[in-house]
């Protein structure tokens, strides 16, 4: 069994979408002030490798901490895209070679490389993003999560491409990083949010698991 991190790091100033919450990693005590070392956390809940919710963009959305969390792992497939660059369009013409994937219940993952550029400014400001209509493709494929390794769906049809995907209760999983490392195609896929209550999404620590059968880690 091999275990692959897929998760963006945390710290102090990690950054964020402009408008974003700023992240602040914050020593509260040390072993020389109280014994022991605690530290402060000040968090986006969609920081970094992150996992959404529907509501995030719906009032009566299902909230993180009452999703199905059968979605949030399971055997998963690693989609490559070539040729995605700054500002790229993710259309349906990208997705059809891997067309038999997207069936119901799916859990798929899009290795665009686009995570390389993290955390510099690029990463957010010229990413690449998935076309309404491809949105709508995948959709009614009836998928159970969506991740990919870009910080957002889309960096201007974000709302309505996210609701998309969230109307049909699709889990979306950003941020994810490191699948250049994967040596399978398909993996045993972890990524758990925290028990938020009532909230709209979570960071989540994702990884992926190499070497399974039948859907169940070796």
């Amino acid at each position: 069994m091999r275990i692959v991190d897929l998760s963006l790091d945390i710290e102090h100033g990690t950054p964020t979408f402009p408008l974003d919450p700023k992240t602040g990693v914050l020593v509260h005590h040390t072993i020389k002030s109280m014994k022991y070392n605690i530290t402060q956390l000040i968090l986006s809940t969609h920081l970094g490798t992150h996992l959404d919710a529907p509501f995030h963009f719906f009032d009566e959305g299902r909230t993180v901490d009452a999703l199905d969390l059968a979605k949030c792992l399971g055997p998963a497939r690693i989609v490559t895209l070539t040729g995605i660059g700054p500002g790229s369009e993710i259309s349906v013409r990208d997705f059809l070679p891997h067309e038999k994937h997207f069936r119901a219940g799916a859990k798929i993952i899009l290795h665009t490389g686009w995570s390389r550029h993290f955390p510099r400014d690029r990463y957010f400001q010229e990413m690449p993003g998935i076309t309404v209509e491809a949105a709508k493709w995948i959709a009614g494929k009836d998928i159970g999560l969506l991740g990919l390794d870009l910080p957002g769906v889309n960096p201007t049809e974000w709302e309505e491409v996210h609701k998309i995907f969230l109307a049909r209760e699709i889990v979306i999983v950003e941020g994810l990083a490191h699948l250049e490392d994967l040596r399978a195609d398909e993996v045993f896929f972890i990524a758990l949010p925290l028990k938020l209550k009532g909230r709209d999404g979570s960071p989540v620590r994702a990884v992926a698991v190499e070497g399974f059968q039948n859907g169940a880690a070796l």
